[in-house]
């Protein structure tokens, strides 16, 4: 027969809830540890990532963009007329100077109507000198009638003295003395008549002369007008420098005012560059710039700015020296620099990946040995090519990272080793 024993029971009990107690805090002193334990550090290889120093004193704020060289004297050849291009006698990268032809067309009606206009001024010259003619000779004849009207007029006045002479000393009746008289006084009124009409004949030449001339010149405008649109058949350059352009071949049908050739001056060219409009507020006439041409620096002014946007950027106008680097020509490929503004005394560092002028950029802060990086918050504010005025959060002397670093936007903290 078995005999209970009740301590033993108790004992056993007591173990069992001892046990499954320490189990229980075991447990949950283990959550809690893990609840506290930090996310692991991500790693950073050191050599792929841009470390930049903060600096303190001056800062030039500059812009960048790229561009081309493109001339400054630069003149499209248009047609005059209606034609057909007949010949080209030069093609693109020719030298030309402002004789040189560079086409040829041909109209038949533009060439009949210069024949015609020519014609025509040579017969109004030729009427010309024929009114001149006898408008000069009607003024001799004036002339003549009034020299011997004036003589006549004198005989008749001296007769007329003498007969009154006479007719005192009794020699002369009185109506031989009368008649004389009026004669002489009717000779008097044909030699006034005659003088006027000779002045009047003086008078008239000019008239008459100016109002053929006007129509002679008329007639001389016409014809240089048809004969210069004739001679336009010729393109000719205009101007020296070197073909670009040619936009038509031989057999083509040309209106007036199609452009038949482009012409550029090669020795004088100016840089367009392309500045991104939230950079293009502070771009001024006057500023310096410095313009890279992949064979030398050349230093210029900034001498327009456009004052539309397009595709997101502002075309800058950069006025050149005259020498410039060897290679240097029209569409040329260059790289621009605009100095804005000088800043004395600023804290800055490199450019950041992502930081934006007068905004809030998250960096990572190098610690003291260089081993971590923590993340921290930047106040930017004026910006340049490749620097950016730190405004609050940094100060001289720190180290921070600048490369891209949004795959560990999950992380506050990363080693770099």
């Amino acid at each position: 027969m078995d005999i209970q024993r009740p301590s033993q029971a108790k004992a056993k009990l007591r173990k069992r809830i001892i046990l499954i107690g320490s189990v229980v805090a075991a447990l949950v002193l283990i959550t809690v540890v893990l609840a506290r334990l930090k996310p692991a550090v991500p790693t950073v290889d050191k050599s792929l990532v841009w470390i930049g120093d903060v600096k303190r004193g001056p800062m030039v704020r500059q812009v960048h963009g790229p561009g081309t060289l493109v001339p400054v004297d630069i003149r499209w050849i248009a047609a005059r007329t209606q034609g057909r291009v007949d010949k080209l006698v030069l093609l693109p990268g020719a030298i030309v100077q402002p004789d040189s032809v560079i086409m040829i067309l041909s109209n038949p009606d533009v060439t009949q109507a210069a024949l015609d206009t020519e014609s025509q001024l040579k017969a109004g010259e030729a009427e010309y000198t024929n009114v001149k003619v006898t408008a000069e000779r009607d003024v001799l004849a004036a002339e003549s009638e009034a020299a011997s009207a004036k003589a006549t007029y004198e005989i008749a006045r001296l007769n007329a003295q003498v007969s009154e002479q006479l007719f005192k000393d009794g020699l002369v009746s009185e109506l031989n003395l009368r008649l004389q008289k009026v004669t002489a006084e009717q000779d008097e009124t044909v030699n006034t008549i005659a003088q006027k009409k000779y002045v009047y004949s003086q008078e008239a030449v000019a008239p008459t002369l100016s109002a053929k001339q006007a129509s002679v010149d008329q007639l001389r405008a016409q014809a240089k007008l048809k004969l210069d649109e004739a001679d336009a058949l010729n393109v000719r350059a205009g101007m020296n420098g070197i073909l670009q352009v040619v936009p038509v071949d031989v057999g083509a049908q040309v209106t007036p005012g199609t452009n038949l050739a482009r012409v550029a001056d090669p020795t004088r060219l100016r840089a367009e560059i392309q500045i991104a409009e939230t950079q293009a507020k502070d771009v001024q006439i006057g500023q310096s710039a410095e313009i890279d041409t992949r064979n030398g620096i050349v230093d210029g002014k900034v001498s327009r700015v456009d004052p539309s946007v397009q595709n997101g950027t502002v075309k800058v106008d950069i006025a050149l020296p005259t020498e410039l680097p060897q290679g240097a020509r029209p569409d040329l490929s260059v790289d621009g620099v605009i100095e804005l503004e000088h800043l004395d005394d600023v804290v800055f560092v490199g450019r950041p990946a992502f930081g934006q002028e007068h905004s809030t950029a998250s960096i990572f802060l190098l610690d003291a040995d260089g081993t971590y990086a923590n993340r921290t918050q930047v106040e930017l504010g004026r910006s340049s090519v490749n620097t950016i005025e730190i405004v609050k959060g940094l100060k001289p002397g720190d180290r921070v990272i600048l490369s891209d670093m949004s795959q560990w936007d999950s992380h506050d903290r990363v080693k770099l080793n």
